[in-house]
This record gives C-alpha cells, sequence and structure tokens, in this order.
C-alpha cells in the first residue's frame, strides 16, 4: 500500500489550479477519510482514505449506497496529499479534472484487520468509517479479469456491510444530498461562489452562506397550503422484510412546519394553526428556505427522552423555549412537490436540507435518523429506553395522505387515545378516575376507568377542563355502560385523553390504564377506534428470549419455582408475565417508593439474596432514589420496572411505608403478626381481629392481607399531607405504644418481644416495620418459597377460620386477578394519625 505522489503532481498545473501541491508525509494521528463530489465531465464520488503518507483515492461512479445489495464501481487513481482531504472549491477549466470539488464526507477510518499491506495485497479493504454520512463497516473489493489477473484499470468495488448502519432498501437516495458538510453550500453555490481552496484560507473555515433551497426555488410570499399528512396502521410487531426503515415512534405532538414567503405556519394534524403556542419555533422556521416539513414536536427529559407530560406543561405554563421539533419527512422543497418521490429520496434531502441550514436551524430542529436492523431488534431497544415504539416505513413508498399500510406502528404498551365521559370523586369532591371510551354511532362505547398517572401538574390541567365539559347526564351508551352516583360526574363528550395501558380484561375494560395528557391537538370525533393492546411477547425456543412489558427476558424458560404436587414449574417468563398482569393492583403499593428486592437469579433451590442498594448494571427502567445513604436504592416506577425486577430474578418486593417519591414520609402502619410454632392459622386469623378493632377504636380504617407464610399483616393507610404528616420517629412510636396495649390486654395471646424463645405460645406483633429502611412484604408480592405464595390483599369477611393462605398462590394468579380487588380503595382510606396520637396521649 505504498504512497507516492509523483503521478498526482505531474497531471496538474499548479501555477492555475487552486489544488494543493502537497507533499507525502505522516499524518497526526487517527486515518483520515473524505469524500469529495466531483462535478468533471461527469459527476462522480472522489473516496478517499489515508495510507502510508497520502490519500489512496478512487473515483465511484455513483454516490454511496448504505444498503449491503448495493455494489458501486469505484476506479483507483492517482494517491493525492492528505492536504487533498481540505480542498473544496473550483478546478478551471482546461485543467486535469475541472470542475466544481465538495466535500460530501469526511471523517476518520480503522482498518477491520490488524495486517493492512496484506489485505491490500489480497485485493480486499475492509473498514470502518466513522463519517458524517457513511458509519460502519464498509469494503473495496478489487475486480479480477476473466483469468484470474488484476484488471488494467484496478477496478474495485465499493460496498456497505450488513451492520446497524446498514439501510436495507436504500438505493440510490444518497445521490440527492447536495450539501458540502463543512460549509453547507450546494455544487452550484461552490461554482458560483469566488472563494475557491488556497493553503492559508480553506473554504471550510467560512461560515456558510444562506444556502438556495431547490432547483426549483419557490417564489411563494406566503408559506405553503397545508397538506394532508399520512398516519400509521397498528401492528403487533414491526415488519421484518427488506426494504422498510424503523424510526422512534415519538411522545409528542405531530406538527407540520410550512414556510415561505419569510414566514412560517405550525400545522396540527387536522391542520389547526399553533404557530402562536410555540413562537420560538416559529421564528427559528421563518428563517428557513421555503418547504413543507412533516415532524413531532417533543419536551425532553433529563435523560433526552421524549416526555409528554412535561410537553404539556410546558405549552400550558407558556415556556415552549426549550421543546424540540423531531423532522422525519420533506414534502415540499421550494416549488417541488416531494411527495411521490421514495421515502429514501424525501429522507436524503431532508437531511441535505437540514445539513445546509447549519446554525439557522436555531437547535429547536433535530433529524430524525432511521434503522435498518431487524424492525424487532429496534423496538426492543426503544422499549429498554423507555420510548413509546417504532414507527416502520417502505423506503420506496410515495407519501399518502392517511392511513397506510407503508407506515406501521408498534408499541412498547398500549398507548392510544380515549375520549372522556366523565369523572369519579372521592366524597364528591376529590378527583379520583376517569371514565373514558371511543365514539360510535349513537354515543360512547364504554372502555373502563383511568385510575392513575394524575401527577400535580397533570390533575392542575385537567380539572378545569372538566369542570367546562360538565353534563347532567351520561354520554355512555351499550352494555356496560356505568351506572351513575354522587361520586360519578358527567361531561360531554368532546376532550380526548391519550393513555397507556396493559391490553383489555377478559370483560373489555381497559388493564392498567394511566393517564398521560389531554391531546387537544386531536378531536374526540376521530377517536372510533379502540385502543390497541401492547404488542403480544414473542414466542421464545429454548435458550431465546421473550419481550414483557418492553422488556427483554433472557432465558425464559429458566426454572424458577420447581413442579410441585403435580404442578408445573414456574419460569422467569411465567414471574413476569403475573407481574405485567397484576401491575395495576401491586404499583399503586410500590411504585416511586425505595424497595428491597429479594432475587434468586437460579430460582428458589440456588443463591437467594436481598438487593436494596443500585448495583453496577442495574437495569434502566428502575429507579434510582436517594435516601441519604452511601448509595441511592433501587425503585419500581412502572410495569417494564416490574417486568425488569422479574428479568433480574427478583422474586419479592419489599417497599417502604413511604408517600411515593418522598422516603423522608410515611404514609401507612404496618402490624405483623407472627405466630409461635404451635399456633394455628385460626389463632392469627382471631389475633388480627383484635388488632382491627384496637385501630378502628382510634379512628384508623384498617386493611389485611396474608403474607404468603404463616402470618397475616394489619396496615392502616394514614395521610401524608399538610398537617397531617407525621414523622418516621412518630411513625414507629405510634405502632409501638399500640402494640404494647393490645399485649397488656391480653398478655396471654400477644407478645412484642422479639426473640423467639420468649414468645412462649404466643402471637408476636412485629412493630418495627414501621421506621424509616424499614420494610414489608408489597400486596400481591409473590414469596421465594417452595408454595410460591403471594402475598395477598384479603377483605375482612375472609377472614375467618378455614381460610388457607397457601390457596394464593402463582398457579392460580389468572383466577385470583379475575376478583375484585379488596384494596381497592385503600389509599382513599387514609385518614390523619394525629387524632390517634391524642388519643394515646402523644400529643
Amino acid at each position: 500500500m505504498r504512497g507516492e505522489l509523483k503521478t498526482y503532481q505531474a497531471k496538474r498545473r499548479f501555477e492555475q489550479t487552486p489544488e494543493p501541491k502537497g507533499a507525502k508525509r505522516a499524518g497526526d494521528g487517527a486515518r483520515r477519510f473524505v469524500i469529495q463530489r466531483h462535478a468533471a465531465t461527469r459527476l462522480h464520488y472522489d473516496f478517499r482514505i489515508e495510507g502510508d503518507g497520502v490519500l489512496k483515492s478512487w473515483a465511484v461512479t455513483k454516490a454511496p449506497s448504505r444498503d449491503p445489495s448495493v455494489k458501486r464501481l469505484a476506479v483507483e487513481v492517482e494517491d493525492h496529499p492528505l492536504d487533498y482531504g481540505d480542498f473544496e472549491g473550483t478546478i478551471p477549466a482546461g485543467n486535469y479534472g475541472a470542475g466544481t470539488v465538495q466535500l460530501w464526507d469526511a471523517g476518520t477510518w480503522e482498518p477491520q484487520e490488524p495486517d493492512l499491506e496484506a489485505a491490500w495485497a489480497r485485493g480486499q479493504i475492509k473498514m470502518i468509517l466513522h463519517g458524517e454520512r457513511l458509519k460502519g463497516k464498509w469494503a473495496l473489493i478489487r475486480l479480477k479479469s476473466d483469468r484470474g489477473k488484476p484488471s488494467k484499470r484496478n477496478n474495485w468495488l465499493l460496498l456497505k456491510e450488513k451492520d446497524a448502519y446498514a439501510v436495507a432498501g436504500e438505493g440510490d437516495a444518497l445521490a440527492e444530498i447536495d450539501a458540502s458538510v463543512t460549509t453547507g453550500r450546494s455544487l452550484a453555490q461552490i461554482a458560483e461562489g469566488d472563494a475557491q481552496w488556497t493553503s492559508s484560507k480553506p473554504t471550510r473555515r467560512k461560515a456558510p452562506p444562506m444556502p438556495a433551497p431547490s432547483k426549483a426555488a419557490s417564489k411563494a410570499k406566503q408559506p405553503h397550503a397545508f397538506v394532508p399528512i399520512q398516519l400509521c396502521k397498528a401492528v403487533d410487531h414491526p415488519p421484518s422484510a427488506a426494504g422498510w426503515a424503523h424510526e422512534i415512534k415519538f411522545d409528542g405532538y405531530r406538527l407540520q412546519i410550512g414556510v415561505g414567503g419569510g414566514q412560517a405556519v405550525l400545522r396540527t394534524r387536522k391542520g389547526l394553526d399553533w404557530t402562536d403556542r410555540f413562537p420560538e419555533l416559529a421564528a427559528d422556521a421563518a428563517g428557513w428556505p421555503d418547504a413543507v416539513i412533516d415532524g413531532e414536536l417533543c419536551a425532553l427529559d433529563e435523560d433526552d427522552m421524549p416526555d409528554f407530560s412535561a410537553l404539556q406543561a410546558a405549552i400550558s405554563e407558556g415556556e415552549t423555549g426549550r421543546l424540540v421539533y423531531f423532522a422525519f419527512d420533506l414534502l415540499f422543497e421550494g416549488a417541488e412537490d416531494l411527495r411521490k418521490l421514495p421515502l429514501s429520496h424525501r429522507k436524503a434531502r431532508l437531511q441535505a436540507y437540514i445539513d445546509r441550514l447549519g446554525a439557522k436551524a436555531g437547535g429547536r430542529l433535530r433529524y430524525v435518523e432511521h434503522f435498518a436492523s431487524t424492525g424487532q431488534a429496534v423496538l426492543e431497544s426503544a422499549c429498554r429506553m423507555h420510548l413509546e415504539g417504532v414507527i416502520s416505513k417502505k423506503l420506496d413508498a410515495p407519501y399518502h395522505a392517511g392511513r397506510s399500510s407503508t407506515w406501521v406502528k408498534s408499541k412498547c404498551r398500549g398507548r392510544d387515545e380515549v375520549v372522556i365521559g366523565g369523572w369519579s370523586s372521592e366524597g364528591g369532591r376529590r378527583f379520583r378516575s376517569l371514565l373514558v371510551g371511543v365514539r360510535e354511532k349513537g354515543g360512547l362505547k364504554y372502555l373502563g376507568r383511568v385510575g392513575t398517572g394524575f401527577g400535580e401538574a397533570a390533575t392542575r390541567l385537567l380539572i378545569p377542563a372538566l369542570k367546562a365539559e360538565a353534563a347532567d347526564k351520561s354520554p355512555f351508551t351499550g352494555a356496560g355502560a356505568p351506572d351513575g352516583g354522587k361520586d360519578v360526574h358527567w361531561v360531554k363528550p368532546r376532550l380526548v385523553a391519550e393513555i397507556e395501558h396493559g391490553g383489555y380484561t377478559e370483560s373489555g375494560s381497559l388493564r392498567q390504564a394511566a393517564f398521560k395528557g389531554l391531546r387537544d391537538d386531536k378531536i374526540a370525533e376521530d377517536v372510533t377506534e379502540s385502543p390497541q393492546p401492547p404488542a403480544s411477547p414473542s414466542t421464545s425456543k429454548k435458550g431465546g428470549k421473550v419481550m414483557v412489558a418492553g422488556v427483554v427476558i433472557s432465558s425464559p424458560d429458566k426454572v424458577l419455582w420447581p413442579a410441585s404436587e403435580g404442578r408445573p414449574p414456574i419460569t422467569k417468563a411465567d414471574l413476569a408475565r403475573y407481574y405485567e398482569a397484576a401491575a395495576e393492583r401491586l404499583l399503586p403499593h410500590v411504585a416511586d417508593r425505595p424497595t428491597s428486592i429479594i432475587r434468586a437469579p437460579d430460582g428458589i433451590e440456588g443463591e437467594i439474596f436481598f438487593q436494596r442498594h443500585a448495583m453496577t448494571g442495574s437495569n434502566p427502567r428502575l429507579k434510582l432514589i436517594d435516601v441519604k445513604a452511601r448509595t441511592p436504592y433501587v425503585a419500581v416506577v412502572d410495569v417494564g420496572g416490574l417486568a425488569a425486577v422479574a428479568q433480574s430474578g427478583g422474586l419479592e418486593l419489599h417497599p417502604w411505608g413511604c408517600k411515593p417519591g418522598d422516603p423522608e414520609t410515611p404514609e401507612q402502619i404496618t402490624f405483623d403478626l407472627d405466630p409461635d410454632v404451635g399456633l394455628g392459622f385460626d389463632d392469627v386469623i382471631a389475633a388480627s381481629l383484635v388488632v382491627k378493632a384496637k385501630l378502628e377504636a382510634l379512628g384508623l380504617k384498617p386493611f389485611v392481607k396474608t403474607t404468603g407464610g404463616k402470618g397475616l399483616h394489619v396496615v392502616a393507610p394514614i395521610r401524608a399531607d399538610g398537617r397531617s404528616r407525621v414523622t418516621w420517629e412518630q411513625n414507629k412510636a405510634f405502632a409501638k405504644v399500640v402494640s404494647e396495649a393490645i399485649k397488656a390486654e391480653a398478655p396471654d395471646r400477644f407478645t412484642t418481644t422479639l426473640a423467639k424463645k420468649a414468645r412462649g405460645g404466643k402471637i408476636f406483633i412485629d412493630y418495627l416495620r414501621n421506621g424509616r429502611m424499614a420494610t414489608a412484604v408489597a400486596p400481591w408480592s409473590p414469596r421465594a418459597r417452595p408454595a410460591a405464595g403471594i402475598a395477598f390483599p384479603l377483605s375482612w369477611d375472609q377472614v375467618k377460620p378455614g381460610l388457607r393462605p397457601a390457596d394464593y398462590n402463582l398457579w392460580v394468579w389468572p383466577e385470583l386477578l379475575e376478583r375484585p380487588d379488596p384494596w381497592a380503595d385503600f389509599r382513599a382510606a387514609a385518614v390523619s394519625l394525629r387524632p390517634a396520637l391524642r388519643k394515646m396521649g402523644m400529643e
């Protein structure tokens, strides 16, 4: 691979051409590569890589393609000096290579094989490119004649290898990009300009001039009229065939930006003018070349991920300056209608349009990259990153208004729009849940309640909107329509809500529905399709993987609980699916609280250990909470977090009894009733009724659950806001005083002494679970014990002789989840602890 510049210098008259004379010299570290778009006798692309002190060079007949099936002829030409990698300008007529040269791509490269000399001799140079437009694995393959000898012209093939940067079906799309990577100028602008390359003043260091929009320059005096947008069809899984590109599904507002005559108009999917809502983006776009752009406006969280709730908050508070517009299609450029072009060409034109803008993009415009690796792999990656899902698009398809099978969407979780028909409250005032449905002839089809996701900011926006649409009668019709009552408030079916959900119950109601925000960019009349269930888990072969709630479950067939009494073993996939199904009931008791996890990665017959703190490699679906310890504690926030617990072999969940998001404030009191050896479960039942009576006498509202073992938990929710808030010290002290009082009233039945040898056939009342950092097993949590029991919430009517905790286990969980949740009103039953403290003489 020896480099020499004699041929290069002999072909040029340097007193006439601005090209550098150069000299062979050592590079300055990383090997450079450059692609120069060269409008000479024929338009071609000069591909150059640094080696042996020069730029080894090939003339490529057409634009490189990221499609591995496309091979470009690359004719080996003379070596060029390293300085040539900075050249952009015009070679005057009459000189060798006369024409315009544009720096089309630049970066560094590295060989895939250590012996570069041997690769060159073999005629097979495998590279990894790190450019602006070309990335990943590429290869140059020398062609041979029919007799097996090298061709006289040293012809090679340039081709893309299959990797994450490959774009199957892209074809010639990159030929649409006419923009320098260093100045943003088109070939025409470079040819017309008076700035040519010189060694002291390279063009690449100049500020880019304002780019011309396109060959069909628009002379419009105002922005283009609204263009009806293309929509997606819902599918269970992304397409796996070649010729599809996969983009991240953004969680924001779909907006079309029309630019023309120094103005910009921002329109919703229905064509509503929302320019005034986003003045900063509109001001930026007014300075862009005439065009019509399709994209999504998003708010980004601290991890740079789209956050729909933050978007709504930014709009309501008028703080829209930090919103980001993700552009994924270009419909018009100047007066040229691009909609009939294949998507691959439109996206190439869009990328070039944004490249030319440079700093004029204003910092609020981003190009949406696409991926051509398998759609399922892209979806799984999106789900691991807490994203909404994937949009898959056919690269060779034109832009069609309306829903089309050339654009399809697959989701990590069910995420769709519903119409609000009413809301429920506690005591007629405090907001509790939404009653939702979809439009159908004659009214609103009822789909159930949305009971979670109402943060303070969301509620502040939602309540006035609900009250403004108040109605006297129910808008719901047909079977299953809800009845009214003093705690149900009807509204006119005009408000559209975006929700996230986990599919449907057998009765057809939404499962695990969580509120994400109001969609004032959509109208209720269009919400006629029931929300799409999330993608079903992929089937697994032995040793394969499945995906549950957007989390990849590796080794899904690993046995966590062995077969027992004729019942099959319970696997990791079984556990993950249980967590997903039980999430609606489990999450209210664990979400956003520091949680200790009992893990058994090899099942209950292997090593079992507690995890409290964040560990290296913790799943990103788990939240970290600062509890003023050496390391943060882990917490679950959603169903994906529960699936992540299953993936790590997490068999039990033991949360703090604190307020969500506030580890310094207790919100419940737990009494753990643990019987001594020799006592039966009926004795525990009788003890729980004693504790219940004591707490009710103090004004509290106790609930009861099995522990998945031989005891019961009696738990009383307490208010954790305003003057009702108590400290951990008060919480623990109250639990101790109550326990001691119960013991004093029946010393032959109860003890508060921890040591087992001192129990003497009594029920131990464990009040120690009420201090800071203390935990108790969560309702609905499995137990890491041979019977695969569940800490099961009970109604007090069930707490009577004959109750068998062993009946509540992972083998029968589908049946258990069909029953009403006895703890559905747990949080609504919370009362202030302060009156009880006064009754016990503690205030």
